[in-house]
């Protein structure tokens, strides 16, 4: 049995799945001094990471760029997600084509604006709120974006975790409260603005 991996590593999972998508085509082998020097990291750090998908690489020669983009895909996965709120937040998001390098598919779109509903981005239909629960359900939705302003952020968690999503990425500016089980990814601009000020200001 594979130890479990720490949730650190699996942050940079993403970043090492990103540098081997740099490489030129023609790349069969990659060392880990170079992934490391791409990823911004050190060598040992790399092979202690790759060491948890079973990677250990070839010695002098280093890993197989194929091989280990497969093991990467396969232990991070893709899944169904639901954006909610489409606004123009919503709407870059629905047209990110990211997800559809990644095996993510965009299963639905929902907004309270009588306005935008009916109407289509990149293909998905925006559809009423109250739709949400059966569309998890049926749709086998398993990652909630929220893309709302912040005072409807938290109803709109509670609506995803009660129809039993049980990850969220949230866009909003808001922190969000859910029962633990809930694993939830905040990403807001103005905050990382603010950390980069910092070290600016203290530099």
């Amino acid at each position: 049995m594979k130890d479990p991996i720490p949730r650190v590593t699996v942050e940079r999972l993403p970043i090492y799945l990103q540098c081997l998508d740099e490489l030129p085509n023609s790349s069969e082998w990659i060392s880990s001094e170079r992934l490391a020097a791409m990823a911004g990291v050190n060598p040992a750090q790399v092979r202690k990471d790759l060491s948890y998908l079973g990677s250990y690489g070839v010695r002098g020669v280093g890993y197989d760029v194929d091989h280990l983009r497969e093991q990467i895909e396969r232990e991070l996965g893709s899944c169904k997600v639901a954006i909610v709120g489409a606004g123009n937040l919503g709407a870059a998001l629905a047209n990110y084509p990211g997800f559809d390098e990644r095996g993510f598919e965009v299963a639905g779109m929902f907004d309270v604006d009588d306005a935008k509903i009916g109407t289509s981005v990149n293909g998905v239909v925006v559809e009423p709120i109250s739709d949400l629960p059966g569309a998890v359900i049926d749709r086998d939705v398993s990652i909630g974006i929220i893309a709302t302003p912040g005072h409807a952020a938290q109803e709109v968690a509670d609506r995803l975790a009660e129809a039993g999503v049980q990850s969220i990425l949230n866009f909003a500016p808001v922190v969000l409260h859910c029962d633990d089980e809930i694993d939830i990814r905040r990403v807001d601009l103005s905050t990382e603005l603010q950390v980069l000020s910092f070290y600016l200001r203290h530099k």
